[in-house]
């Protein structure tokens, strides 16, 4: 089988959960299917590297584009991929962050993260929100195979896209195991100047539905005797709005924004919180979610259906738009350390269930039935 992979998308560093989706159910499917193989259509931005990045052997054709320019991105996925993955002789093209193309002679799986720009309309420009719905909705509709990575998306994929449920496999995202070597999370603490506070962690990038600015808020309502410091790893959190509104409300000297993290120093902050705090707006899954819980930490999260669909009853829940609410779930769960150590262990247990090998198993399955219709 030679299937295409259309990153178009990524921009390794920045992409977040989507740069992670690729990494790992590529190695996963690799393994399970070695002689699969595999073109990896990327951008400028990923560069040549990114494919021998992903897996031995795996093919890397670069188009003439950036995803940093939306347009240059649309017109990527509109025309350019169908053309270079026709060149390429693939059997399948797989998209694998919510844009497609609509035409080309191979068959076509697209992956549909999430539906933010029909969930939080007032969140986007006009013409951005335009624009990603008219390559939604085309990718979607002449796709022989989509797949949602939660129940919950594929609901929200039948009633805004109008597919049909019978044409959507749900394929919940793996987590990545703990290393074996040991977290620096005793250095993280010095050098973020920690001493013996208790640690709030929040892993997400600065984006509208993220939240970010109400988790500040919320901070700021919590007693300075039982305030934790608050440590935000993601990309472009030490830019825009954030620093200013540390200052305006007054948590400056409580706050490390980190900006993009390594996966090492992301496994020594995990080792270091007390808590993992996710106050999104809306998710299509949640993997920092799953991630903190295979590590045992505590997570305090949005009371919205893909994140409960990943914690079921490991985590706390708050209303996202309520500052007080979000204070009040980390204070419980900061000051009781009973609960903490019995959220821990029901953490563990329920991302035990989640694996990239089994994403990848059904990724595979779903190939097939794409290249059997």
């Amino acid at each position: 089988m030679h299937v295409g992979l259309d990153l178009l998308y990524l921009i390794p560093g920045e992409t977040g959960g989507r740069e992670t989706y690729a990494r790992e159910l590529v190695a996963a499917m690799l393994a399970q299917a070695p002689e699969l193989k595999l073109t990896a259509f990327v951008s400028r931005d990923a560069g040549d590297g990114f494919g021998t990045e992903l897996g031995e052997g795996v093919r890397t054709v670069i188009l003439p584009i950036s995803p940093a320019s939306r347009a240059q991105w649309a017109l990527g996925e509109v025309a350019l991929i169908s053309v270079a993955a026709r060149r390429a002789g693939v059997e399948l093209l797989h998209s694998m962050a919510n844009f497609a193309p609509a035409w080309g002679p191979f068959r076509r799986v697209v992956t549909i993260h999430d539906l933010h720009y029909r969930a939080l309309p007032e969140l986007l420009p006009w013409s951005m929100r335009t624009g990603t719905a008219a390559l939604v909705w085309m990718g979607a509709r002449s796709a022989d195979r989509i797949i949602a990575v939660s129940a919950s998306g594929r609901e929200e994929i039948v009633t805004g896209l109008g597919v049909g449920r019978e044409r959507i496999d749900v394929i919940p995202n793996g987590v990545r195991r703990p290393t074996t070597e040991q977290p620096a999370a005793q250095d993280e603490r010095v050098c973020l100047r920690l001493g013996r506070r208790s640690v709030a962690l929040a892993v997400a990038s600065d984006l509208p539905h993220k939240n970010l600015g109400k988790l500040i808020d919320a901070l700021a309502l919590i007693p300075t005797s039982e305030r934790p410091v608050l440590v935000i790893a993601g990309h472009r959190t030490r830019e825009g709005g954030l620093p200013r509104q540390l200052a305006s409300v007054g948590v400056s000297e409580d706050v490390r924004l980190l900006g993009s993290c390594s996966q090492a120093r992301l496994e020594a902050l995990y080792a270091l919180a007390d808590c993992l705090v996710v106050p999104s707006l809306h998710e299509g899954f949640g993997l920092p979610v799953l991630e903190a819980m295979s590590r045992s930490l505590p997570v305090v999260c949005s009371d919205i259906a893909a994140l409960r669909e990943v914690a079921g009853d490991a985590a706390r829940y708050f209303d996202p738009r309520a500052s007080e609410q979000i204070a009040s779930k980390m204070i419980e769960v900061l000051g009781d350390s009973t609960l903490a150590e019995r959220m821990r262990t029901l953490g563990r247990e329920r991302a035990g269930s989640f694996s990239w090998a089994a994403a990848a198993q059904k990724t595979l399955a779903s190939y097939r039935r794409a290249l059997a219709r």
